[in-house]
């Protein structure tokens, strides 16, 4: 956690938000977007790493 990361409090002291530097928010989303697109896929057939491999050489992006 960053040091740049405030907290600010109600008058009892209680923590009621969070303010962080915004390259520390951007990271968040980015974390919580590649969660959710998890999430989708949970249930989608799972390709194994040599068919991977194939289809890639197969369209160019990797050497044959």
């Amino acid at each position: 956690m960053s040091a740049a990361i405030q907290f600010l409090t109600d008058s009892r002291g209680e923590k009621v938000a969070v303010v962080l530097p915004l390259q520390e928010y951007d990271a968040l989303m980015e974390d919580l977007q590649d969660l959710a697109v998890i999430a989708e896929r949970r249930h989608e057939p799972r390709v194994s790493l040599e068919e991977v491999k194939q289809r890639l050489k197969a369209d160019g992006l990797l050497p044959a």
